[in-house]
């Protein structure tokens, strides 16, 4: 067809026509003037707050939280694309997944935020069915502690699992198949404490902590959306995050945030969940009393070797009183900051 016979068919110039066969390609629309996206006055702080954190990494949800409370308005999906700039998505490798029964089982684990003079620990415990978690920082990992979390944990839950899973944790077990295959030599004053609550300890095979995969995948989670923002918060300001201050944040971050959570594999917030698992809870035992030293040469599977021992009593650990800085100094911090707000010290 000729160009005039083009134009008149599509209703264009023909000179329109000439220059559209003429281009390389299809045409494409391109906007002059570029649009300031919404984000765009926040990319700085995501960047500083990202720095900040380094080596760690702070999720695009506490991000959002933040920046949504400084005034942004808008969507998720232009976030996480600004953040993909930054770092790029990490492979997510495939788990397989085991589930329990309401009050079957709890998983155990120690999380090691920080070594040295100061050290920071965190002792999580999460439900096997509901996949509700208890966080309780401290700053040694002894069994005395050891127990005292277990006190808070169940005292939290409102009951007791039937089982309690562990890594090789030498608080919990000290030695395994030390009488055959499947008898342990365990902690003695740990297992005069399962034994008081009612709760049978079970192993995770050598070498594959991801057996207890629920509490692994909390604890990460505890990492990326507790620990790292809140750490380089108060980094940005000169201080460092003590184990007072840390459970003063976390109780809170546990009622408003992972707790009410969708959880990714149940499809369903923890809460959700609760009352059907602590329904099926063992009751909660009278208040122990008992050795914390594990003294005893033997203590298998079959039961340990009874002696007399000094009696015990397992304090309350009081996580209220602050151990370096006032909690007023933190809470001034943990506020909504707007940008160029002044942080008095």
């Amino acid at each position: 067809m000729s160009l005039r016979r083009i134009a008149q068919e599509v209703g264009c110039a023909v000179n329109t026509v000439r220059a559209h066969l003429a281009a390389p390609g299809l045409p494409r629309y391109e906007r002059k003037v570029k649009r300031a996206s919404k984000l765009a006055p926040f990319e700085e702080y995501l960047r500083e707050r990202q720095r900040a954190a380094h080596p760690n990494w702070i999720p695009a949800t506490v991000l959002m939280r933040e920046i949504v409370a400084q005034g942004y308005a808008g969507g998720s999906s232009q976030l996480r694309a600004f953040m993909r700039t930054l770092r790029p998505a990490a492979p997510i490798e495939p788990v397989v997944r085991f589930e329990t029964a309401p009050g079957q089982q709890m998983q155990i684990d120690w999380v090691e935020f920080r070594k040295g003079k100061n050290p920071l620990y965190a002792f999580c415990a999460t439900l096997g069915y509901s996949r509700m978690s208890h966080v309780e920082f401290v700053t040694d990992m002894k069994v005395s502690t050891l127990i005292a979390c277990h006190e808070h944990c169940f005292a939290a839950f409102g009951g007791v699992p039937q089982q309690g899973l562990y890594d090789n944790m030498k608080t919990v077990v000290l030695e395994r198949d030390a009488g055959g295959e499947g008898e342990h030599r365990y902690h003695a004053g740990f297992l005069d404490y399962a034994r008081h609550c009612g709760f049978v300890i079970k192993l995770c095979r050598p070498y594959r902590a991801r057996t207890k995969g629920k509490v692994e995948r909390f604890n990460g989670y505890l990492r990326r959306s507790f620990y790292v923002p809140l750490a380089a918060q108060l980094k940005q300001v000169g201080l460092a995050l003590d184990a007072a201050t840390a459970n003063a944040a976390v109780r809170r971050w546990q009622d408003e945030v992972a707790n009410v959570r969708v959880h990714g594999t149940t499809g369903v917030p923890p809460l959700e969940r609760i009352d059907a698992e602590r329904a099926a809870l063992q009751s909660l035992p009278p208040p122990w009393r008992g050795d914390i030293t594990g003294a005893r040469p033997q203590a298998h599977a079959c039961g340990p070797i009874e002696r007399e021992r000094p009696v015990v009593v397992l304090e309350h650990i009081d996580s209220t009183q602050p151990q370096q800085h006032p909690l007023a100094v933190y809470d001034q911090l943990l506020r909504a900051q707007q940008p160029g707000q002044e942080v008095v010290r």
